[in-house]
């Protein structure tokens, strides 16, 4: 037990604590407010106070739990909605009445009254190591909980019991190395700032599909990747993550919103119920975790936002997995991380931010990946970060913007020139890139045919040249241009307007599977072909852009996905046959 002699904001220096250790969890005042020490001197203290301190002053009493800041691990995690450190906001709106977080109150993480129904998956006398799978829980329609031996532990099952029991009860007994019994429940707790074990790490070879078609077509991430989301204000980072959180093809979502306005974390709470997840049927919160530090709540809790929605997600990860972690935004956590670094008189780096930014940075993004996951079974798992960086006033040189785009391999860099030309995604394809093209390409080709790749390497030739054409329009004007450059501009107006734009609120537009993509593009490219050979023939620049089919082509992508592969192969033959008509008329002027 220690004493407080200095409060200042969140951080708290307290005396007497020669018993205490390093990131130690720690219970300050009378209101016994969480917080964690981050340095030792002698018996004195350092603690960030993961509440709001006013009120606290020196003499008062600080108590240490001498374990280090872990999250609850277990069945119960799924559709609940978590502050930064892991307590269920919901429950603690019924508790007191009221919509306000207030100071100290203690509630565990998982409820330890409800019951769920436990179902053994192996006999007594089986020989298991950690991360074996002992039973299973449906947790909800989506996802079937997987009961696991905590990492560290091996030997005999001695009992197991079937039937309904609340995350503290025993289910199963361990008998370890010298006949030592341990009695396992279906909860186990896990230190945040740990990554969790696994066997093999493996290079990311399957696309990530999340519907949205300059992601998927263009900038693809992998399972198991990293990305990054750098946008200013009011460019659609929110938005963007809200929709590769709703359509991604990933069995769990966390999604934590670290520092983000209120009322951002409230469509979600809104949308993901009533939305239909197109994989299970079910309402996305069935396969939802929420993490939400906004940005009227203490700002030393952000920083333990983004770890401990990641530990939640490796701990899915182990089950087999495919899981997506979403964080908004992490320039809001590096900022929580600015603030506790200044109040510790830490020597500052680049524009005050700690020197250990990147750092930080990279220990968040590495725990990304697609793994053998522990145990004796064979289980491939995955884990793929999206973080959203909210640079000041869009300038992408800043310190977070920098440091992130050293660490990830997938940049999305949104422009607000094309969000208020009404363009979204307003993803700027002159300055995003993507890393993973070389190691997706065997599963496209395989997929998707050969044909795709070089659908996507033409598009990106036209949408350069369209740029450097556009400076000489601003010039001379477009007429002046040769008949091969007017198509070029005309072609890359429809992979813009016609490909990379999508309406999410078109239901058949907010979400576009890969083979409607591939056609679709291919289709684009199969205009450009026939113009340009018409246009050798003769044929009028005017009138190849004004035929039907042109048109046709532009409400494509709002055509049923039940009918599609119909459509648009008839909508080639259309085209062929109108453009051939225009080119043979041209002979005929020659």
């Amino acid at each position: 037990m220690g004493t407080i002699v200095k409060v200042s904001g969140p951080l708290v220096v307290a005396t007497g604590m020669e018993e205490a250790n390093m990131a130690d969890v720690v219970r300050v005042g009378d209101q016994r407010l969480i917080g964690e020490i981050l340095t030792m001197n002698g018996d004195s203290a350092a603690i960030r106070v993961y509440e709001e301190t006013s009120g606290l002053g020196p003499g008062a009493e600080v108590v240490t739990t001498g374990s280090p800041l872990s999250v609850e691990l277990g069945p119960g995690l799924v559709e609940n909605i978590y502050d930064g450190i892991q307590r269920p906001l919901e429950v603690i709106m019924e508790k007191v009445k009221g919509n306000n977080l207030p100071r100290g109150v203690e509630v565990p993480a998982l409820d330890r009254e409800k019951k769920w129904e436990f179902v053994p998956a192996v006999e007594p006398g089986t020989q298991v190591v950690g991360g074996d799978v002992i039973g299973t829980v449906q947790e909800t329609e989506s996802i079937l909980h997987k009961i696991m031996v905590p990492p560290a532990m091996k030997g005999k099952i001695v009992s197991i019991q079937k039937g309904a029991f609340t995350v503290t009860e025993t289910v199963a007994v361990l008998e370890g190395e010298g006949g030592v019994r341990t009695e396992l429940t279906m909860m186990q707790k896990w230190p945040v700032r740990v990554g969790r074990p696994y066997k093999h790490k493996y290079p990311p070879v399957i696309p990530l599909q999340s519907g949205q078609r300059i992601v998927d077509t263009f900038f693809p991430v992998a399972k198991g990747g990293t990305a990054a989301i750098p946008g200013p204000f009011g460019s659609g980072k929110t938005v963007m993550q809200h929709a590769l959180a709703k359509w991604s093809d990933v069995d769990l979502v966390v999604y934590i919103g670290c520092g983000e306005r209120g009322n951002e974390m409230t469509d979600v709470l809104r949308e993901f119920p009533e939305l239909v997840d197109p994989r299970t049927g079910e309402s996305l919160m069935k396969r939802t975790v929420l993490i939400a530090n906004t940005s009227d709540m203490p700002v030393a809790a952000r920083e333990a936002a983004i770890y401990t929605g990641i530990t939640i997600a490796e701990y899915f990860r182990d089950m087999g997995y495919a899981v997506a972690v979403i964080a908004d935004s992490t320039s809001r956590w590096a900022e929580a991380l600015r603030e506790m670094s200044g109040r510790l008189e830490e020597m500052p780096g680049e524009e005050g931010y700690p020197a250990y930014l990147s750092s930080r940075l990279a220990q968040f993004y590495e725990r990304a990946g697609s793994v053998s996951c522990i145990g004796s079974e064979e289980r491939r798992g995955s884990l793929t970060a999206v973080g959203a960086v909210s640079p000041p006033g869009g300038d992408l040189s800043e310190p977070v913007s920098q440091a992130t785009m050293r660490i990830v391999k997938v940049f999305w860099a949104l422009d607000s020139s094309l969000a208020y030309r009404r363009h979204f995604p307003a993803i700027n394809w002159l300055n995003s890139y993507s890393l993973y093209l070389d190691s997706l390409k065997p599963w496209y080709d395989e997929h998707l045919g050969k044909d795709f790749l070089i659908n996507r390497e033409w598009a990106m030739a036209v949408l350069q040249e369209e740029a450097s054409l556009n400076e000489i329009v601003q010039l001379v004007g477009k007429d002046s241009l040769s008949a091969k450059d007017q198509i070029t501009l005309e072609v890359a107006k429809m992979i813009r307007e016609d490909f990379l734009q999508q309406n999410s609120f078109v239901d058949i537009d907010s979400y576009s599977e890969y083979d409607r993509q591939a056609r679709l593009l291919a289709m684009i490219r199969r205009y450009d072909v026939q113009c340009r050979a018409a246009s050798n023939r003769g044929g009028a620049l005017t009138d190849l852009f004004s035929i039907p089919s042109r048109e046709k082509i532009g409400r494509a992508k709002a055509v049923p996905a039940d009918q599609y592969r119909e459509v648009y192969s008839q909508l080639i033959d259309e085209m062929e046959e109108e453009i051939a008509a225009i080119g043979e008329k041209g002979e005929g002027t020659l």
